[in-house]
């Protein structure tokens, strides 16, 4: 996630936090769809969940319960071992991650393209829909980070999230084309998203939604691990409200969202609650969501998207009004600082929502 300061920053910061949700009830039921779920890995499948040439049970997909019930949180955690390492662009491990981008999306059977632009590379990965194909929902994080830092939630937990979700959205059919991207530069000023969506833009490309994860794994269930803007009581009381009756925990994942995009977030929300996660869904109006006085709402690839007027969400657990190791601020972004039961179930119900959006 960039980091910016607006002149107003406490409006500008408050908006993508808070809104409504079901009680938080912790993580503790992060692990269920774990070990429900299937090891299946590779290739396009059909509706029901055929085996992949690894030999590994292959799991349901009539539903998209079934393909929550797929996210598995080993293999999340495998990927997000192995990317969180310092990967500023050009150096090697940014390379390496986005050949990993590359592989994962080419094994899981997406027609891939290397989306070069002026200063870096995107990793696009596309499965075309079987009844309208023009309609696109897209799924995407970025990759790069600052740097000496290793960037662990920040966002080395979304990419891992893409190529989960990629892999147990591969195992069966949809209406509409699915959209899978490793996004460069978003620490530059979201330059690889930004050149991306001004492309499909100019192409007339009809994007139905896009999913953005932006730091999905830190979670902390201790009253007063939440930091709030200060002004939030007096422009969103009902919100502040919420979160003072909570105690001010740490123990939920904002979904923010512009007006148009409002029925996917709530389907996220809806899988959210079925696995016990509390999901905060804002949904910020269409004549807010571009304005320079709310700089800090656009803070992730999502804003490349709002400015072009496709609708987008931006999935994130609140960076550093929750988490202080933000950007290694007071200490290293590092895996065993987060909660990976908690970034499994964010998984899981946006995968929900996603095979909702793609048709099911």
């Amino acid at each position: 996630m960039i980091r910016r300061v607006s002149s107003a920053a406490w409006f500008g910061v408050a908006l993508p936090l808070f809104a409504c949700a079901p009680e938080p009830t912790g993580s503790e039921v992060g692990t269920t769809a774990n070990e429900t779920g299937s090891t299946a890995e590779t290739g396009e499948t059909g509706e029901t969940g055929e085996t992949g040439e690894t030999g590994d049970e292959p799991c349901p997909t009539a539903s998209s319960t079934d393909l929550v019930a797929c996210v598995d949180q080993d293999r999340y955690l495998s990927d997000l071992e192995f990317i969180a390492q310092p990967r500023d662009p050009g150096s090697d491990h940014w390379q390496a991650v986005q050949d990993l981008c590359a592989d994962r999306f080419s094994e899981y059977g997406f027609e891939v393209e290397t989306h070069t632009y002026a200063s870096g590379v995107n990793i696009i990965g596309r499965k075309l829909g079987t009844e309208a194909p023009t309609e696109q929902i897209l799924v995407a994080a970025h990759y790069d980070h600052i740097p000496g830092c290793n960037g662990a939630d920040d966002n080395a937990t979304g990419t891992a999230a893409v190529l989960e979700a990629a892999r147990v959205l591969s195992q069966r059919s949809y209406p509409r084309t699915l959209v899978v991207a490793c996004w460069d530069e978003e620490e530059l000023g979201l330059k690889g998203a930004v050149a991306y969506a001004q492309r499909a833009a100019s192409n007339d490309d009809q994007i139905l939604f896009n999913y953005n994860f932006e730091m999905i794994g830190y979670f902390d269930d201790a009253p007063g691990s939440q930091t709030v803007p200060a002004g939030l009581d007096l422009l969103f009381p009902d919100q502040h409200q919420t979160l003072a009756d909570w105690g001010f925990t740490g123990d939920w994942i904002a979904l923010i969202v512009d007006e148009n995009g409002l029925p996917h977030a709530q389907s996220v929300a809806a899988h959210a609650a079925t696995l016990g996660l509390a999901a905060l869904v804002l949904n910020v109006p269409d004549d807010l969501k571009n304005s320079p006085l709310l700089s800090d709402l656009q803070r992730s690839d999502h804003a490349a998207f709002w400015a072009v007027n496709y609708p987008a969400m931006m999935i994130t657990d609140t960076s550093e009004f929750r988490y202080a190791n933000y950007h290694c601020g007071a200490g290293e972004d590092a895996v065993e600082f987060l909660d990976h039961d908690f970034a499994h179930q964010v998984i899981a119900a946006s995968v929900g929502g996603i095979a909702e959006s793609l048709g099911i």
